[in-house]
């Protein structure tokens, strides 16, 4: 499987929906397309990954460096990916997260409205969503 990432508006957010596997060949995609937001002047970025059927750890060191990247320059970055359950449903990254323990250092939502709305204080309490946390 490829990896397919289209690029979204929503608001002030620049939303990358991305699909397919995030491995040592695709995962680079991922990576140029923040750097890209980035430089555009995006300040706010969502990574919707709930359609990201595999992620090995080049997919894990791109999500932390865009973490690391979007900090350095006082942006924020949303993750979007299901709950809990099997790979049929996209939540591989969610499992992946959790089992390296670094899920902790991601604000995740379960949806783009979720992710996105500007009224979330960021804890997951707002809107009843999964908890948000970040280091």
């Amino acid at each position: 499987m490829t990896l397919k990432v289209k690029d979204a508006e929503r608001g002030d957010w620049a939303v990358l929906r991305v699909s397919g596997e995030m491995d040592l060949v695709t995962s680079p995609v991922v990576r140029q397309r923040v750097h890209d937001a980035v430089a555009d002047g995006r300040r706010s970025l969502v990574l919707d990954l709930a359609e990201v059927r595999f992620c090995d750890s080049s997919g894990v060191g791109v999500l932390i460096a865009a973490r690391r990247l979007m900090r350095s320059c006082q942006g924020r970055l949303r993750l979007i990916l299901p709950p809990q359950g099997g790979a049929a449903d996209g939540s591989h990254v969610n499992r992946v997260l959790g089992a390296l323990g670094v899920r902790r250092l991601f604000e995740i939502y379960p949806d783009l409205a979720t992710a996105t709305h500007e009224g979330h204080d960021g804890t997951g309490d707002a809107l009843g969503t999964l908890p948000a946390q970040s280091a």
